[in-house]
């Protein structure tokens, strides 16, 4: 960078004039912090929050979320991030992030906490009794269709293609003929 006289003078007037209105410019001493990752497991994963797949870098000590990053060495966004990729790391450590299943009985206002098992069996009692509730075997004009079109099933496009290619295949197999993922929508 070429300095010329008339900014030097400038700058040396600016100086000595913040100087007598009081503004000291003595030299600080500046401290470094230990880097809050040192010693954190590094982990890459995909951003859950859209269809585009950014990779993100995870950093993890004893069990929680340090830090989280771009990576830097993904193909899809080179470590950017849009503003909900970035606020990733306030989202797993949010105080009043629900980890637990809630349940509100039909026809009541409140929530109440129930266990995982408890959830999952209920959900699965729920998809069993419907399926068997509504599953046609044979169409009107006799052909066979083993399907149900009571349920239907939206993916996520936080998954890879090995895990969406596993959903469908158990979709499927369940009979459901209406299946979509959020990545289309």
């Amino acid at each position: 960078m070429e300095i010329t006289r008339r900014d030097f003078l400038k700058v040396s007037l600016s100086t000595v004039f913040l100087a007598g209105l009081g503004l000291e410019l003595e030299k600080t001493k500046a401290y470094a912090s230990e880097l809050k990752v040192k010693g954190a497991k590094e982990t890459t994963t995909i951003c859950p929050f859209c269809s585009v797949g950014c990779g993100i870098i995870v950093y993890t000590k004893e069990g929680k979320v340090v830090n989280t990053e771009g990576d830097p060495d993904h193909p899809i966004n080179e470590g950017s991030l849009c503003p909900k990729g970035a606020s990733l790391f306030q989202i797993a450590n949010n105080p009043y992030r629900v980890t637990k299943p809630l349940y509100r009985a039909p026809g009541t206002a409140n929530w109440r906490e129930v266990s995982w098992d408890w959830a999952l069996n209920r959900i699965a009692r729920l998809v069993k009794k419907t399926r068997d509730r509504t599953f046609l075997r044979k169409n009107a004009q006799g052909q066979t269709v083993n399907r149900t079109e009571a349920i239907a099933h939206v993916g996520s496009a936080a998954l890879d293609n090995e895990e969406c290619y596993l959903i469908q295949k158990f979709m499927r197999a369940l009979g459901l003929v209406y299946i979509e993922n959020q990545a289309r929508l």
